[in-house]
């Protein structure tokens, strides 16, 4: 995914504005090693949590102010999402039915 610095990848599907990141992440070679044996063990996580600080670290003094606001304001809302999306995910997979021994 690394691209020259006058080149930027795309966010978005040109064809249907739909967001990229999840393709992308997809084929990291850190999320294809994570899951790769179907689950993520607690080393895999940590790992994965140590790259994303170190680029923050990275990025956040390239950033004027109001793009450190901008940016900081997605990543709080690509984390909700994350959060929200996860919590659907588990939902929607908890039997409809209850049981009644």
């Amino acid at each position: 995914m690394s691209k020259s610095a006058s080149a930027k990848t795309p966010w978005f599907d040109a064809d249907t504005e739909a967001p990229m990141l999840s393709e992308y992440a997809r084929k990291l070679d850190s999320f294809c090693a994570a899951v790769a044996d179907g689950r993520v063990d607690v080393s895999e996580l940590e790992s994965q949590e140590q790259r994303v600080v170190a680029l923050m670290k990275e990025v956040e003094p390239l950033l004027s102010p109001e793009a450190h606001e901008k940016v900081t304001q997605l990543l709080c809302e690509v984390t909700a999402y994350d959060l929200m999306n996860t919590l659907h995910i588990a939902h929607s997979s908890r039997p409809k039915t209850k049981f009644r021994g």
